[in-house]
């Protein structure tokens, strides 16, 4: 299995300090956020990585670069400025991508779920399986639910940014600028997307008191296993 970290967002509600840093490699614990994705994948067997970039996006490949340093094989695939939202962005990455079933995550996420979910995730004829989270105090009114293991419209749940997909899915969306959530309807009326609940830590660090709020976290974290 292949994975896609999608990287290519400004971070509005992250400035200033993402005016001269991309979110992604924005630290928590002394580690970019992109970095624990990147092993985390790759303590599962997932070691070909696609990232997508727009802005500031030479930060990233410097920073990154082949992804030997990791154990990996980090393939970019740039963006016109303003990046190409993320089915435009996933999309315009198919060729990286291979004709497997590939894992997508939220490159400005932490997440403690086992990946090695996404590996064994089995998709049968669905064109992908999206993973749900509790509602955070950001965002009380949710995205989606769960209904006999396939996504569903009623807004109970959100959604984390982390799924597996088929690349079937995409072939069909035009190469520009796109959103998921139209697919994401249509999808949901063929009863073609499964949906799981994410039962792990999950944090959207959209926002500088997020990011310190993580930050402390995990530094106490490691303090008690000292």
């Amino acid at each position: 299995m292949k994975a896609m970290i999608l990287a290519a967002g400004r971070g509005e509600r992250m400035r200033p300090l993402t005016d001269t840093t991309p979110k992604p490699l924005l630290k928590v614990n002394d580690k970019s956020l992109i970095e624990y994705h990147i092993e985390k994948l790759k303590n599962v067997g997932i070691t070909e990585l696609v990232i997508n970039h727009a802005w500031l996006g030479n930060l990233i490949e410097e920073r990154l670069g082949d992804g030997k340093k990791y154990g990996v094989h980090i393939s970019y695939s740039p963006e016109q400025p303003g990046g190409l939202e993320t089915a435009g962005g996933i999309r315009h990455a198919l060729h990286l991508l291979g004709d497997e079933p590939f894992a997508v995550v939220n490159g400005d996420v932490y997440c403690e779920l086992d990946y090695g979910e996404l590996v064994r995730t089995e998709l049968g004829d669905a064109l992908g399986c999206l993973y749900l989270t509790d509602n955070p105090d950001f965002h009380p009114e949710g995205d989606f639910s769960i209904r006999d293991g396939y996504l569903a419209s009623d807004r109970e749940l959100t959604f984390s940014g982390i799924a597996v997909y088929r690349p079937e899915a995409f072939r069909d969306i035009p190469d520009e600028r796109a959103k998921l959530k139209p697919y994401f309807d249509r999808w949901i009326a063929e009863r073609q997307l499964l949906a799981r609940y994410l039962q792990a830590y999950w944090c959207d660090v959209g926002t500088p008191e997020r990011l310190g709020s993580l930050d402390l976290r995990l530094r106490e974290m490691n303090k008690a296993e000292a």
